[in-house]
């Protein structure tokens, strides 16, 4: 896209949480009016359970809970909006597309699509969870010709990108390594759990007649510390 050149906010409906070309469910929904704003949200659950006749706690890290991703829909049918269009839609042809792009039930996948959403430097990846709609502008026999939907977003992302971004390397859970070549039983002990005394117990648990050559792409459980 060259420098400066106009760019409408679109969302691409998916069937599978991979976000794959061949899952796209729809053509892109492209918004009638870019929003003027759009916020995130992001939440950190800690258990704050507290003894009694304590005065604090040392709050324990629980989960980091999904994005929320906030913005709102104009949807116009009086035909002042030129450009994306080709003809005036009534405001409720254009609620129902939307509706049927990105909020209802597939029958093929038993839940609503995944969604994309794309604007500029914007990539958001997740489900709608709440819509509100309120029209504003009416034909003298009350037909509506303005509305707003007020959407709201929850990040999903893929298991494998999740596990990746996280990046687990806490000797207290389990970790399931493959083989490299010039790999050793102490020298992946010392990575995981910043300490060689552990090999043995590693050769143990995964039954292995000796630690020092092991053929590559074999794969090893590291338990968790006790």
């Amino acid at each position: 896209m060259a420098l400066g050149q106009f760019e409408k906010l679109y969302i691409i409906p998916y069937s599978s949480p991979d976000y794959s070309l061949t899952s796209i469910a729809a053509p892109p929904f492209f918004a009638l009016i870019n929003p003027e704003t759009y916020s995130y949200k992001y939440k950190i659950e800690f258990c704050d359970t507290q003894a009694p006749g304590t005065s604090g706690v040392a709050l324990k890290f629980n989960k980091m809970l999904p994005q929320e991703f906030n913005f709102d829909f104009l949807f116009d049918g009086t035909g002042i909006i030129k450009g994306v269009l080709p003809a005036i839609v009534p405001v409720t042809e254009q609620l129902d597309l939307f509706r049927h792009q990105v909020l209802e039930y597939s029958g093929e996948i038993h839940r609503p699509y995944y969604l994309k959403i794309h604007w500029g430097t914007l990539l958001f990846k997740g489900v709608l969870t709440a819509m509100d709609i309120e029209f504003k502008l009416f034909s003298p026999d009350g037909s509506p010709l303005r509305a707003s939907a007020k959407c709201s977003f929850k990040g999903s992302i893929e298991e494998n990108l999740r596990l990746a971004l996280e990046n687990r390397m806490s000797p207290d859970i389990t970790h399931k390594r493959m083989i490299k070549r010039g790999d050793t039983v102490p020298l992946m002990t010392q990575k995981i759990y910043k300490d060689q005394q552990y090999y043995f117990d590693v050769a143990r648990v995964n039954k292995l007649d000796g630690f020092r050559r092991i053929d590559p792409g074999t794969k090893l459980f590291f338990p968790p510390v006790k």
